[in-house]
């Protein structure tokens, strides 16, 4: 067994080690979830965690770690009968990232459940997890349905297992810890909420802090074990303080005083729901308890709102973490009194030091990203003019970047089809959840029964398989999984015309709110997102496919536009982005959108090379849809055309709206078949 990293060994990062030991002190804080950038130690502190956590109580030889004095009266390896018990270390489960349903929630042996009527059950993740840590790192990859399956298991301590009904429960009360970089997409509203706590947490950008972390990792690796002994000493004070500090919360009293400042915190951030109350108070107690007080103050009410609030104000992906500090200073003080009179912090290190050796460094990340779409918009500048089809006079000039206007629902957009990509929900496709649509025999393991399906394939074979009983005697042969027919997501890939035909401000503004709002349909639909802007003499990746959204929609917001309109070349780089796409997951179908006026210019005969290179993507059936940003009197269509050589549909900005008059939702049309709008 390897060595693991030492938990006081981990440099900075102190609000990513406090909100890890409170939870350790007080598991009912509800876990955490860390964010930040790769390389930053996320993973090697809740690893090192389990070290500090105390050992747990076991009824010997039971699969789902039922206590000795209050055993599971439901627990599939019983009954028990209360007695002494063997004490083990508490466990630091780890949940992959393609990690199936029955490795998750375990497996039941449905040849056995029908033929023999025996719940034969093979436990999951979760029941490993029992009364420890479950830690989830990338969570915000995780599948839908196994995040689905957490947030059941979280919020009710148990786990069903159900198979053509016969079900297995089991205990599963865990501390959910999870990692995730955030450039990598976002997690669902309903799993942040879950987590207790938020770390956003950032390599630090002083010389002396990065040479002491790389000089630490270096003498590690030489030797683990000797390098985990230095830090033997740290290790054991820290455990201590943990213990202490568990005994000492029963006796932590949580003031009125502190108990009207969480509530009008909370009220004053417009957090939804009571949990982040509730979290808060579990959070400040901790809190005072790990500094030996008995009290809570004002200083735990603020470290906790920190920790628990950022991640619950956000409404949607483009929304800023973190809370506004003077705002909650202000609260504070306004609804402050009582017990929050200062006393003496009885341990030197204060919150989170653990015995660790002092260390100076710059001040932890900061609450988050500026919200560039609060930023005031820039004085009116003239729109460069562009000379094209149409007459108009040509522009080189760059206009600086305006604000996006404010996204709206759109219609939903899909491939046509069947797929079977990964889980989402935009097109359709065939999927492990969804409407059975009928059955096959299984390959591997079988996971989703098909009942009718098995008896009509078993019932031939009774009189020659010897029944003689009520009971149906099926073989393994028999046994029919179900196919099933869902939605799963896929890859948009946005190409933008930022050219000078597209510079007037107010039309730029509605253009990029309407992307804007395409890309949090993206969000909601589990997709994968790329954008690619042309403008100038070429066109550039701005964002290669990836889960963050957000990342997407701060790329939107800098875009300058003004230069000709090199069409063919932004086509031509969303072909090569494609192609390769598709060799890295073949299973993804792409949706290209091209937000364009239609007008090429630049270079000789751009019409024509606009057309070729449309013509490469309907030639491999790529589903597009082309959406027409031409305003004024007189238009000339061109998008339209264009959307005929992609074989796409072309819709307008107004028709782009779920609630305008036009139809609800369109298939995007492949491989043929001359364009049509949305009506």
């Amino acid at each position: 067994m390897s060595t693991p990293y030492p938990f006081t060994a981990v440099v900075g990062q102190d609000d990513l080690r406090l909100a890890l030991l409170l939870n350790a002190v007080s598991p009912a804080v509800g876990g955490v979830l860390v964010r930040g950038e790769k390389g930053t130690a996320k993973s090697t502190a809740v690893r090192a965690l389990s070290a500090l956590l105390p050992e747990v109580e076991v009824v010997v030889g039971c699969r789902f770690s039922c206590a000795p004095g209050a055993p599971d009266p439901v627990c599939p390896d019983g009954p028990h009968e209360t007695g002494p018990g063997s004490s083990r270390p508490a466990r630091v489960v780890e949940l992959p990232v393609g990690a199936s349903e029955d490795r998750l929630v375990g497996a039941l042996d449905i040849e056995r459940a029908l033929a023999e009527g025996v719940k034969a059950f093979e436990p999951g993740l979760l029941a490993d997890a029992n009364r420890g840590v479950l830690y989830v790192d990338e969570v915000n990859l995780l599948h839908d349905h196994l995040v689905d399956l957490l947030l059941d298991a979280a919020a009710m301590g148990s786990s069903y297992v159900e198979r053509e009904g016969v079900s297995v429960r089991h205990a599963a009360r865990f501390l959910l810890v999870g990692t995730m970089n955030p450039e990598e997409g976002e997690l669902r509203p309903q799993l942040l909420d879950r987590f207790g706590l938020t770390v956003e947490v950032a390599a630090s950008r002083e010389p002396d802090l990065r040479v002491e972390v790389v000089r630490r990792r270096l003498a590690y690796d030489d030797d683990p074990a000797a390098f985990a002994a230095r830090w033997a000493d740290e290790e054991d004070a820290l455990r201590a303080r943990v213990v202490a500090a568990r005994a000492l919360l029963p006796e932590v009293r949580l003031g009125d005083a502190a108990l009207r400042q969480i509530a009008a915190t909370c009220a004053a951030f417009e957090v939804d729901g009571m949990r982040a109350d509730i979290v808060m108070a579990r959070t400040a107690t901790a809190l005072a308890a790990w500094a030996g007080r008995t009290v809570v103050l004002a200083e735990d009410v603020r470290q906790a709102a920190l920790l628990a609030l950022p991640h619950r104000r956000r409404r949607n992906p483009f929304d800023a973490p973190g809370l506004d500090e003077e705002k909650l200073d202000d609260t504070l003080e306004e609804f402050g009194g009582g017990d929050d009179t200062p006393e003496d912090d009885p341990d030197p290190d204060g919150p989170g030091g653990g015995g660790q050796p002092p260390q100076d460094g710059p001040e932890g990340p900061q609450d988050g990203p500026v919200d560039t779409a609060e930023a005031p918009a820039r004085p009116e500048e003239p729109a460069q003019p562009e000379e094209g089809q149409g007459g108009r006079p040509a522009g080189s000039g760059e206009q600086s970047a305006v604000r996006a206007a404010e996204p709206f629902r759109t219609k939903m957009l899909s491939v046509p089809g069947l797929g079977e990509g990964a889980a989402g929900r935009r097109s359709r496709a065939r999927t492990d959840h969804g409407r059975t649509t009928g059955s096959r025999r299984p390959r591997g393991a079988l996971t989703k029964l098909h009942l009718a399906a098995t008896v009509q394939a078993a019932a031939p074979h009774q009189r020659a398989r010897g029944r003689s009983g009520r009971g149906l005697v099926v073989r393994r042969d028999d046994l029919r999984q179900a196919t099933r027919e869902g939605r799963e997501g896929n890859l948009v890939l946005f190409v933008v015309d930022a050219s000078g035909s597209m510079a007037a401000r107010q039309r730029m503004s509605a253009v990029k709110g309407a992307v804007l709002s395409l890309l949090l349909d993206a969000y909601q639909r589990r997709d994968k997102v790329g954008l690619i802007t042309f403008r100038g003499k070429d066109a550039t990746v701005a964002l290669p496919p990836t889960s963050s959204v957000d990342a997407a929609a701060v790329r939107l917001e800098s875009l300058p536009t003004g230069g000709r309109t090199p069409l063919s070349a932004g086509l031509l780089k969303a072909h090569d982005v494609l192609r390769v796409e598709r060799m890295r997951d073949p299973a993804r179908r792409p949706l290209l959108v091209v937000v364009t006026d239609g007008r090429a210019t630049g270079g000789p005969d751009p019409v024509a090379l606009g057309t070729r290179a449309a013509r490469l993507h309907a030639a491999e059936g790529t589903a597009s849809v082309v959406v027409d940003c031409e305003s004024g009197p007189v238009r000339l269509g061109l998008a339209g055309a264009l959307a005929g050589e992609l074989g796409g549909t072309a819709v307008t900005l107004d028709e782009l709206r779920a609630d305008s008059i036009a139809g609800l939702v369109r298939d995007v049309q492949g491989t043929s078949g001359a364009h049509r709008r949305v009506a």
